[in-house]
């Protein structure tokens, strides 16, 4: 059985994270599952790592998806960690390349583990299917490069100096690339869309999100109010308050929410 929340934390120098993953009424109501996942971990050494920030969304209408959206949180980490060095390397060089073929064969084993499952099950592999994203944020102060990966939708939100930026490249990519996902899903997909972008401005709160977020986040003025005022003051919530923060109200949306958000007070 998985449970109806996840609250999750973590704190390393001037970089501060906190993760939580609800329940929609509309699954409570149904007595089924949520399918959200996350995961917060490290990656590498002590001080020259990573932290990966992953959220995963199982779809809709695949009737193991809260399997393949957990599943798929674990076996990334896992994956990701045989290649921490050179992951870090990447990052630091700016090295779009070399960083999507490390990433994609993460992925790609990721979706072969999730077929895998799903065959000794005796499971059409299409009743796993999740979405997966993922942050990797180096622990280095002096890099300031951050990666990004996904497959399938969901959000990266930014927050600076309490403005809101609910599709982050967007702005960044002209709407082409990394936000064009909203079909693919693991299994199936076993590619990720990738970026590496430079997070440059001290204070700045990265929110990395599955759709239950940042859909209303994008459609509904007060709740961007409410989570400005929460998240962009400069303090970091308790992770007991960030829990309720993200469980703001918004009328007609009722599917799970799970957001992973970064504080990076940088100097």
């Amino acid at each position: 059985m998985l449970p109806d929340i996840v609250v999750d934390g973590a704190s390393h120098g001037p970089l501060v994270v906190r993760a939580a993953s609800v329940r929609g009424d509309a699954h409570r109501y149904g007595k089924e599952p949520r399918q959200d996942a996350l995961c917060v971990t490290r990656l590498g050494g002590e001080e020259d790592g990573l932290l990966l920030l992953a959220v995963a969304d199982g779809v809709g209408s695949a009737r193991r998806s809260h399997l393949g959206s957990n599943e798929a949180c674990r076996r990334i980490a896992h994956m990701l960690q045989r290649c921490a060095e050179d992951l870090q390397w990447a990052l630091r060089d700016r090295d779009e390349m070399r960083f999507a073929a490390l990433v994609n064969s993460a992925v790609g084993s990721t979706a072969e583990v999730l077929a895998q499952m799903a065959a000794r099950r005796g499971h059409p592999p299409e009743e796993y299917a999740t979405t997966l994203r993922a942050l990797l944020v180096p622990l280095d102060s002096a890099v300031r490069n951050r990666g990004f990966f996904a497959v399938g939708d969901g959000g990266v939100a930014r927050l600076r100096r309490g403005v809101w930026n609910a599709d982050l490249f967007d702005e960044q990519g002209g709407g082409t690339g990394v936000i064009d996902t909203r079909t693919a899903a693991l299994p199936s997909r076993r590619y990720a869309e990738t970026r590496i972008f430079d997070s440059s401005v001290p204070g700045d709160v990265l929110v990395l999100c599955t759709d239950g977020l940042s859909t209303p986040l994008a459609g509904d003025a007060e709740m961007r109010e409410f989570l400005s005022d929460a998240w962009g003051t400069g303090t970091t919530p308790e992770p007991a308050d960030f829990l309720w923060q993200l469980q703001f109200r918004v009328k007609s949306y009722d599917d799970d929410r799970t957001a992973i958000c970064l504080w990076d007070g940088t100097a």
